[in-house]
């Protein structure tokens, strides 16, 4: 009887996760947004209506969808696409992240921040979330060149912030006069050298099989173990199963002969999963924490709105993109998530005197990005369709 009330929620959120799918695609608000703003409307900051024990699933669930998104982001990285696309992949993801990481350190240097502080904040604001970017160019039925590139982006533009971020914690120590920076940094090295050599291990062996078994139920079986294999060992490793899912994804879809199969079977089953992972984080956010923010919340939001657009302008620029890709591609790479808290959560135990604002502003300002970023990313990918 005692989980009586978790699972009577869990059907509840599935039917209410699908009233929003309808109601998304009447009011052509993206469903990201709207599963959000159920899970606030259910959680702490709404009514409460969700059981603690379901809220203490979210970690273990975030973790299997996130890999799920990320071993379908890999596949955009396929050396067809990278042909074609990958001068504009590159130039846009290493420009976006430059750009952002000196215009909010700047900006809010020039406001009074310290520059250690302002350098850590400027790193977080690079990171992007992937699971809100794919969910939405898939319900804006995204297709052509544009989206190849945006999901190209957001793939590797998390890696780029992830090194970023680890250097601007040992340049952070430095001026804070703080010696644990060291141990960021090689830890980080870890992370990802760790990350990308398991996702190698695991894909090679998976693009095998790939080629070899049959569709149907064994197909979605493997998937299944895949994702699993990949996360848990990442989890074991203490890796980054983001990029290890993503490493996974991009060799099996350059040494599968027949990589779709895997693909599509993992977008089979990522659905609900991904319902459920959006509902609980929208629960999890804690609406109080925007207006504990202040001036500096204010500033963190305005800074990275236009970074992102500058620094969209610029990579579409030096890509040679047409004039219209290149003015949205900066507002559709708006949203901002998880990673950015995990870079929060490691910031302020390397630095805990700046603890309370640094995970208060990046948890606050998450909200405003997850709520106004799949708007934007919806409105720019419509944009470029119509021409």
């Amino acid at each position: 009887m005692e989980w009586a009330p978790a699972f009577l929620t869990i059907g509840a959120l599935f039917l209410a996760g699908l009233g929003a799918d309808a109601l998304g695609h009447r009011t052509r608000v993206p469903r990201v947004t709207l599963l959000l703003l159920l899970g606030i409307a259910a959680g702490h900051s709404g009514f409460d209506l969700i059981p603690e024990k379901l809220q203490a699933g979210y970690a273990p669930l975030s973790v299997l969808a996130l890999t799920m998104v990320a071993f379908l982001l890999g596949s955009s990285l396929s050396g067809k696409t990278l042909r074609k696309q990958g001068r504009a992949i590159l130039w846009v993801s290493a420009a976006i992240v430059v750009i952002t990481l000196l215009v909010v350190t700047t900006g809010l240097w020039a406001l009074g921040l310290p520059p250690g502080l302002a350098l850590i904040l400027g790193a977080i604001a690079t990171a992007t979330a992937p699971a809100a970017m794919e969910e939405t160019l898939r319900d804006a039925h995204a297709k052509g060149p544009f989206a190849k590139i945006l999901h190209g982006v957001v793939a590797i533009d998390d890696a780029w912030g992830m090194i970023v971020f680890s250097l601007a914690v040992v340049v952070a120590g430095m001026l804070e006069g703080d010696g644990y920076s060291a141990h960021v940094m090689t830890h980080a090295t870890y992370d990802i050298l760790g990350a990308l050599a398991l996702g190698a291990v695991v894909g090679l062996p998976a693009a095998y099989l790939t080629g070899h078994l049959k569709k149907g139920e064994p197909m979605q079986i493997e998937a299944l173990g895949l994702v699993f294999l990949t996360a848990g060992l990442a989890l074991w490793l203490e890796v980054s199963f983001l990029l290890a899912g993503m490493t996974a994804g991009a060799v099996i879809v350059n040494m599968a002969p027949h990589h779709n199969r895997a693909f599509h079977q993992v977008e089979r089953i990522e659905r609900p999963f991904l319902m459920i992972f959006f509902l609980l984080a929208g629960a999890t956010l804690e609406i109080d924490q925007l207006w504990a923010l202040g001036w500096v919340g204010v500033a963190y939001v305005v800074l990275r709105i236009i970074s992102r657009l500058a620094g969209g302008w610029v990579g579409g620029g030096l890509a040679g993109m047409d004039p219209l890709q290149r003015r949205w591609v900066g507002p559709a790479l708006l949203p901002q998530a998880g990673v950015a808290v995990g870079m929060a959560l490691v910031a302020a135990q390397a630095f805990p005197h700046h603890a309370a604002l640094i995970t208060t502003l990046t948890i606050g300002t998450t909200v405003i990005f997850e709520l106004i970023g799949p708007m934007t990313t919806t409105i720019a990918v419509r944009r470029v369709q119509q021409g």
